[in-house]
């Protein structure tokens, strides 16, 4: 009787495996974040970052170019055409961007601005730099 449940155990067992290898083939791509707040004056404090001539000309997520010398940002979860009022905290300096794009994807960070928002912000030389973000509302 126990020769005849063997080939059962077998196929019990490699069952479970295929399984195991087909979970650990799942996808790891991030799902659509849902929108973000963006009821007028709602702040968002942490690292921005920016982007310029590499990406220059690309279709954003919202479907238009991206132009490195217009105020735009990419913000993971803001619907297009929030407008951000965003400041440096390290130097006092603001600009009023609108989210036309999506990012930035470095856990650290809560927006990527343009160049020329990255010029207006005197952080073009930093790279990133520390920023609180309050929305105006859409545009």
């Amino acid at each position: 009787m126990q020769a005849q449940c063997r080939p059962y155990r077998l196929v019990g067992f490699s069952l479970a495996v295929l399984a195991l290898a087909a979970a650990g083939c799942a996808s790891t791509k991030p799902t659509r974040a849902t929108p973000a707040s963006a009821a007028p004056g709602t702040r968002i404090v942490g690292l921005a970052s920016w982007y310029g001539q590499r990406h220059q000309g690309r279709a954003t997520a919202s479907g238009e170019a991206f132009d490195m010398n217009k105020l735009t940002a990419a913000h993971r979860t803001m619907p297009f055409g929030t407008r951000l009022r965003v400041t440096n905290v390290e130097n006092g300096r603001s600009v009023v961007v609108r989210v036309n794009d999506r990012g930035p994807w470095v856990n650290d960070r809560v927006l990527d601005v343009s160049q020329a928002a990255a010029k207006a912000l005197g952080m073009v030389g930093d790279g990133v730099t520390k920023v609180e973000a309050v929305v105006l509302g859409a545009e």
